[in-house]
Parts: C-alpha cells; sequence; structure tokens
C-alpha cells in the first residue's frame, strides 16, 4: 500500500484546509496510461483506495493503486508556494 511521509500528511491537511469542498487529493491514472496526475478531489470515486494518515486523506485510483503498492508519496513547498510531490521506493 502507498505510504505517505509526515510533509505529505501536512501538506495535504494545510490544502483541505485551505481549499473549500475539497476533502482529500486524488492520485490518477493519465488516460495513456504513461502518468499520474494528482488533483484536488471533494469525494472517492467508485473503485478509489483511500489512505487516511495523520487526518489526511488521498484517494488513489484503481489503476494507480497497483503500480503505487510498494512506494511512498513525499512532497514540499517551494519558495512561491506551489507544491511539488515526489515517489520514492519504500524501505
Amino acid at each position: 500500500m502507498l505510504a505517505l511521509t509526515e510533509n505529505v500528511t501536512t501538506i495535504v491537511n494545510k490544502f483541505i484546509e485551505e481549499v473549500p469542498g475539497i476533502s482529500a487529493i486524488r492520485i490518477a491514472t493519465e488516460p495513456d496510461g504513461e502518468a499520474l496526475s494528482v488533483s484536488p478531489a471533494e469525494a472517492a470515486a467508485p473503485d478509489d483506495m483511500v489512505l487516511e494518515q495523520d487526518g489526511a486523506t488521498v484517494y488513489v485510483d484503481g489503476t494507480a493503486s497497483e503500480f503505487l503498492s510498494d512506494k511512498v508519496l513525499d512532497g514540499g513547498v517551494d519558495d512561491e508556494g506551489n507544491i511539488q510531490f515526489a515517489l520514492g521506493q519504500q524501505a
């Protein structure tokens, strides 16, 4: 199962607090199947896996969840306030 770092849970919690109507971020497979996208989400889709950690909620679509099963999601915020995510291998 995808693991979340403390950085990501902090970012997601702050984002959800600041954006009305958003309950989570969603990681989805792009239509071409070659890339992943991260977007704000109001609710989980029927095939989403729901991850909850330290108050942060992340929805992962069914296809992406297979690829991400042994990964860890990390993130940061740059000097301009842009959120950046990165995937790594779980230890």
